[in-house]
């Protein structure tokens, strides 16, 4: 198959990634050339066998999915560091990392992304996307996709399981019983029905989370800094401090924004009620997890459950530190919240779908950093995929230098994000050399690449 010839990289960023190969539909092996353009070295990859690797024990469905596009998978169960990462993306033997795909421990730097020049597109396994520098990699048109509604009913489901164990203060009595003591007493145990829960941050997980609650007889008050639309009787409250107030259950449900670290420490538990409970499954870095040890030891907080540390550990067995281990009616799970065979076999599938048909027929769907087109499956003809600075009168070029190479467009699709846009486009039959090396001699390309049903 035949390759096209690598982009200029002319154009702001300083790394530009160059154009990739003519790729074949969704059936076909790829074959690439592609050219760093901060370095101008060009790679061939025989066999067109473009690389992923996918980290933090991804679930196997990825790895079929992936095998089956005709792609060469790595699996990895533990995450990475910086250093591990710039070694494992960099080219070996004139060939790269295509593909990456990562969990919520492993953390994509600028250092990372410019030691990987094959690098095209990048998976998160999960629902946040604060551990990838998102500009840095959109300005190196690397595209990142996330799974921002697979796990929302896992994590729903572990919140309500212990919301109902800090109630009942069921810790406690099964340790006693493992240690062979009857305790059979109601003091301190509770039911949830009226009592209120309060939710900060109402997007998926928190809605879902309304919702839940609702229907065994809680009421709900939540507080975002987004305009939301209330479920159900939830009531929005005016500020944190007023939900703090009022709620008898105060659960987390941020996302990992620098903005939002360390937003729950002293002054935001003094404001919880008296033996009010406290549940954070949202970010680890939210919350200052030394403050909820003293509120909890003074008896003003009555239990709480996390799912989600400041610091991690990288691999499965690794030692954890906190100072909430040891304390009474604490749960502490192992970031967990989405870790259900159901929610992890989704979410392998849903990500490694999109990076899939990123590679194979150019679409951005749902991408969290690049403008996302969706275009429909090429079954004739050949596909452009064209990332540009986003300037008036870039399409009118694209359509004016196929028309003058008498290439006949069929469909094409547009979509714009900040300072960049990426327009697909569909012709019959193929596209000639001549309109490949225009377009990469824009002074407005990112990067240009082709496909072949």
């Amino acid at each position: 198959m035949p390759a096209s010839r690598s982009n200029a990289g002319r154009g702001r960023a300083a790394h530009r990634r160059a154009a990739l190969p003519r790729a074949s539909g969704a059936s076909g092996a790829v074959s690439q050339v592609n050219r760093d353009a901060s370095r101008g070295s060009a790679r061939s990859y025989p066999g067109g066998m473009a690389k992923a690797l996918l980290l933090e024990n991804i679930h196997p469905v990825a790895v079929e999915n992936l095998e089956a596009a005709g792609f060469e998978v790595e699996l990895r169960k533990a995450s990475m560091s910086e250093d591990e990462l710039v070694a494992a993306l960099a080219p070996k033997n004139g060939q790269g990392v295509t593909l990456l795909g990562i969990r919520s421990n492993t953390h994509i730097t600028a250092r990372v992304l410019d030691s990987a020049p094959d690098l095209t597109a990048i998976g998160c396994f999960c629902i946040g996307t604060n551990q990838v520098d998102l500009p840095a990699a959109a300005e190196r048109g690397v595209v990142v996709f996330n799974a921002p509604y697979s796990n929302t009913r896992s994590v729903v489901e572990l919140v309500i399981a212990e919301i109902i164990s800090l109630g009942r203060r069921l810790t406690e009595k099964t340790e006693k019983m493992h240690a062979g003591i009857w305790d059979k007493s109601a003091k301190g145990s509770h039911e949830v029905r009226g009592r209120t829960l309060g939710i900060i941050g109402y997007g998926n997980i928190g809605t879902q989370l309304s919702n839940l609650a609702e229907a065994m007889g809680m009421y709900v008050i939540f507080y975002d800094i987004a305009d939301r639309l209330a479920h159900g009787n939830a009531r929005r409250m005016p500020t944190m401090d007023a939900l703090l107030a009022e709620a008898d259950v105060v659960s987390l449900h941020v996302d990992g924004r620098p903005g939002n670290a360390g937003i729950f420490g002293d002054e935001q538990f003094r404001k919880m009620k008296p033996r009010s409970l406290f549940i954070n499954a949202a970010r680890g870095m939210v919350v200052d997890t030394e403050s909820l040890r003293e509120h909890i030891l003074s008896g003003h907080i009555a239990g709480a459950a996390l799912d989600v540390f400041p610091i991690e550990p990288k691999a499965q067995g690794d030692p954890f530190e906190s100072p909430l281990r040891g304390l009474d009616n604490v749960i502490l799970t192992p970031h967990v919240g989405g870790s259900t065979q159901e929610a992890q076999e989704e979410i392998g599938y849903f990500v490694s779908t999109k990076l899939k048909n990123f590679q194979r027929e150019g679409s951005t769907a749902l991408s969290v950093n690049l403008p996302a087109v969706q275009p429909p499956s090429l079954t004739e003809g050949s596909r452009l995929g064209f990332l540009h600075v986003n300037v008036p009168g870039v399409l009118a070029e694209v359509n004016n230098i196929l028309a003058s190479e008498g290439v006949n467009v069929t469909g094409q699709y547009l979509a714009t994000r900040g300072e960049q846009g990426y327009v697909v486009t569909d012709v019959s039959g193929h596209v000639s050399e001549g309109a490949l090396e225009k377009l990469q001699a824009s002074p407005h390309t990112q990067w240009l690449r082709s496909w072949e049903s």
